[in-house]
């Protein structure tokens, strides 16, 4: 019966159940001792001294890890704040040209009702809403018509002078032909000396008027204002049209070749005024009328 028990060449020492309480009562002791007496602290500092370089080991792929996530992140992210402050910046760009846009229609039109203001005649604002295609073409369309009292004839100007006349007019809109327009003319005078004449569009691109049929003799110069003669009962007088800038006297031509420059914003505003009523002349008295029948009725018989 004792030969199936195994044989026992060592001992094994105490139980495991024996080694618990053992250590754990030293522990409760050494715990003791520390709080009481702190008698381990210079263990513990040497210890943990010795321990730093392994838990700075431990730690570094993590840490690594960490900085390579935080570097990328913080690249998309500047990548991302780049592109959003580039559309900002692009939308920031076409809103300040949009106010510069706008700053100059308000003073533009600041100067227009200072100038209804000082006008002794009724004019309305108009906007331009077509420009003809054709540059040999000088006529534009602005937005008011019948239903805005605009009559065909009425002179379009700007805060500087003269722009137009309106020649057709529509319901809702009306036809301007611009005084560079090469069928449009204007009887002016020449505001330094009184001189009159009549200025005609030269129909290019160039937005210029011709001053026809004047001598060289003609007391005309560089820098010369013309303004509205008022004589042909369209204009009324006084209002800037043109100024001299450029005078040629050939003396083998009876006529000297005068160019000049609009002084009205021809192609330049987007606002305008209509001048809203025609001037009345008084009619043409009947005595006048009979003295000419009866000269042209004597010519007549003599012949």
């Amino acid at each position: 019966m004792e030969q199936n028990q195994p044989l026992r060449f060592f001992n094994r020492g105490p139980s495991p159940a024996v080694r618990l309480v053992f250590f754990a009562l030293l522990s409760l002791l050494l715990l003791f001792v520390d709080v009481r007496y702190r008698y381990l602290e210079s263990i513990r500092s040497g210890l943990s001294g010795l321990v730093h370089p392994l838990q700075r080991l431990v730690t570094t792929p993590s840490k690594l890890w960490h900085e390579v996530d935080d570097f990328f992140s913080a690249h998309n992210s500047l990548i991302r704040d780049n592109a959003a402050l580039l559309r900002q910046h692009t939308l920031d760009g076409a809103q300040l040209l949009q106010l510069e846009v706008l700053k100059g229609e308000n003073q533009h039109l600041r100067k227009l009702l200072m100038v209804q203001q000082r006008a002794d005649y009724p004019m309305q604002l108009a906007e331009i809403i077509y420009v003809e295609r054709d540059i040999f073409n000088r006529k534009i369309l602005l937005d008011k018509g019948t239903q805005a009292n605009v009559l065909a004839g009425q002179i379009v100007m700007d805060d500087s002078g003269i722009v137009g006349q309106v020649t057709r007019v529509y319901p809702w809109m009306s036809e301007v032909t611009l005084i560079t327009d090469k069928d449009h003319s204007v009887p002016v005078q020449v505001l330094r000396n009184g001189l009159r004449a009549v200025v005609f569009g030269a129909g290019d691109a160039g937005n210029k008027l011709a001053l026809r049929y004047m001598p060289n003799s003609a007391d005309i110069q560089n820098g010369d204002v013309l303004v509205t003669s008022g004589i042909d009962g369209t204009y009324p007088p006084g209002l800037p049209v043109a100024k001299i800038i450029h005078v040629e006297r050939d003396p083998t031509y009876p006529f000297a070749r005068i160019l000049c420059a609009p002084i009205g914003g021809v192609d330049k505003r987007r606002q305008l005024l209509i001048l809203s009523t025609l001037l009345k002349f008084p009619e043409r008295p009947e005595g006048v009328e009979a003295a000419t029948d009866n000269s042209k009725n004597g010519k007549r018989r003599g012949q």
